[in-house]
């Protein structure tokens, strides 16, 4: 049984296919199309899919769809934003994608729910799913046993952590459905004075429950997120986007993660004792919050805490599919073991893309141990390498698949990877990737944690400036030989040499742009940012060996109208939270 499950016309579109079961393939339309968090339908994530998992459209049982168009139409249209017909996202995919079979509607926290739920592994859990808004639900409570998933109790726009969050995303002067991480990564360099300020924002209430206070807020029928209240309640007008950071911003992102803390984790011990199960699943956008996610394991009543690895709009495709596929089946789908699941190019196709291009790159094919030599021979230079190898990652982390790589010993490598290689703000921090089997004696972490969704100490006995952010806290993603060999091998490659089993893990891609997708979208940042080298499967470029001609060939590409180098802008409002 083929099951399509697809995410679209509001953030992060992305497209998955479910066989038997299983999940084959899924990818962010974003990767393709260059635009960030492109809501369109995934045209091309969807040819993608049906690519990989080897099928026709004729193939497809059901397509899942991941949420209720005519709920959310209710919504939108009591909040005053213009709306069109329930109709019209199955018309955009029948028309857009040519797809003639039968449609599954969801709903958004549903799918979100089934998302963290089904592909846990857990035989039962408590169920969190926290973001700004689905179709009326922010919040829901609720648990899964086996092939049932139920809820008890849900928070309805617009109160809402996630738009209480955003708001004071925009009034610090970041982009709106983008920038949240940048507030949580800022927090930690502030005092929470202004606790009292922000609590009367919020304010907790019985069981589940919490409310905003919308006078502080214009969310609902505004142009903005936050009200000329808020403004006078902080005493400071709202940052412009590109004004010095003082500490005033500090202080307001680590009052606000705060105060998004004390709420989940009160609510986590709720949710534990209403269902008795010593297991959490979460998603949802601020299930993405992995300070909350690891003061909620750490000091919450739940023993171990599964967050879904897309747990933004994207990975409400899994969720659909799931849905999809264990109401025709009776039982659930099989755990997500890794999310390697986008397209992939052997070192032969790469080997033919650089003979298009005419570049010299060292060629590694069947000696992988020479291969990863030279690229520590590269890091222990204090080279950045940007890592290209084997299938897309799905969700917004690079897990070593698409990643730019560093020493973390390096004093000065976060403020260049920073300033010349990722292009954005001095205070952001930057993750670490571990072997698993010691990531116990550099972290405070008892348990795996592949998708880098937790915040944790840093303990290592060894220096490691790269990546120990201010509050000495770091967010580790660890490695297993089984399920990423050659990042693996690379990272005892490293500890061979230097006696340190981490490196610096950032996702491939400079500010404003997405995560690449492609060898193509991969030289193209090679030529355009501070990375020293690139690995292309089983090919070894180095910018310093790059023609001299680069960068006027590059600039030619740029003003191609179709040129797939085109980076756009994205198509997601950056002062008010996506609600159409």
């Amino acid at each position: 049984m083929n099951v399509l499950g697809l995410s679209a016309f509001f953030h992060e579109s992305a497209c998955c296919l479910l066989r038997d079961g299983r999940v084959v393939a899924a990818a962010e339309e974003e990767r393709f199309t260059r635009v960030k968090h492109d809501p369109r339908l995934p045209v091309q994530a969807f040819r993608f899919c049906l690519q990989a998992g080897g099928i026709g459209i004729d193939e497809i049982d059901v397509l899942a769809y991941y949420e209720n168009p005519e709920l959310k139409l209710s919504r939108q249209r009591w909040a005053g934003s213009p709306a069109g017909s329930p109709d019209e996202p199955e018309r955009a995919i029948r028309e857009g994608l040519g797809y003639e079979g039968p449609i599954r509607i969801g709903d958004h926290h549903a799918s979100h729910a089934a998302s963290a739920f089904f592909f846990s592994g857990f035989p039962e859990a408590a169920v969190l799913t926290v973001d700004g808004v689905g179709e009326w639900a922010t919040t829901t409570y609720g648990a899964g046993r086996g092939a049932v998933l139920e809820r008890f109790e849900q928070v309805d726009f617009p109160h809402s952590l996630g738009l209480l969050y955003s708001t004071l995303t925009a009034y610090l002067g970041f982009e709106v459905n983008d920038g949240e991480y940048k507030v949580m990564g800022l927090a930690p360099y502030g005092e929470p004075r202004f606790l009292p300020e922000m609590r009367r924002l919020i304010s907790s209430g019985p069981g589940g429950q919490y409310r905003l206070d919308l006078s502080w807020f214009d969310f609902v029928r505004g142009e903005r997120m936050y009200s000329d209240k808020l403004c006078d309640l902080f005493g400071a007008p709202p940052r412009q986007r590109g004004e010095e950071i003082t500490r005033f911003h500090q202080d307001v992102a680590r009052s606000l993660q705060a105060v998004v803390e004390e709420i989940l984790l009160e609510k986590a011990f709720y949710l534990h004792e209403q269902t008795g199960l010593s297991d959490l699943c979460m998603a949802g956008g601020v299930a993405l919050n992995v300070v909350a996610n690891g003061r909620i394991l750490r000091e919450g009543p739940f023993a171990r805490l599964y967050v879904q690895p897309a747990a933004g709009d994207s990975g409400g495709c899994l969720g659909a599919a799931a849905l999809a596929w264990t109401e025709a089946s009776g039982r659930p789908p099989e755990p997500l073991r890794h999310v390697y699941l986008g397209p992939r190019w052997s070192p032969d196709q790469v080997a033919e893309i650089l003979g298009a291009t005419g570049l010299q790159a060292g060629d590694f094919r069947g000696r992988e141990a020479d291969l990863l030599e030279a690229v520590v021979d590269r890091l222990v230079r204090g080279q950045v390498v940007g890592w290209f190898h084997g299938a897309m990652e799905l969700g917004p982390r690079a897990l070593g698949g698409r990643s730019l790589l560093a020493d973390p010993r390096d004093p000065g490598m976060r403020d260049r990877l920073n300033r010349l290689v990722k292009k954005r703000e001095a205070f952001r921090p930057f993750a670490p990737s571990v072997l698993a089997d010691r990531a116990a004696e550099h972290f405070a972490l008892d348990h795996p944690s592949p998708y880098m969704l937790e915040t944790c100490e840093v303990v290592s006995p060894l220096d490691l400036p790269a990546i120990t952010h201010v509050d000495r806290s770091a967010r580790p993603q660890t490695v297993d030989p089984a399920t990423a060999p050659r990042y693996a091998a690379l990272l005892e490659a490293f500890h061979r040499r230097t006696g340190c089993p981490i490196l610096v893990n950032t996702s491939f891609n400079v500010a404003g742009e997405p995560i690449v997708c492609s060898p193509v979208d991969a030289l193209f940042s090679l030529g355009t940012s501070g990375i020293d080298s690139l690995v292309l499967e089983d090919f070894l470029l180095d910018r310093a060996a790059l023609p001299e001609s680069w960068p006027e060939l590059l600039a030619a590409w740029r003003t191609r109208a179709r040129s797939p180098f085109a980076r756009g802008r994205s198509a997601i409002s950056e002062e008010l939270y996506t609600f159409v």
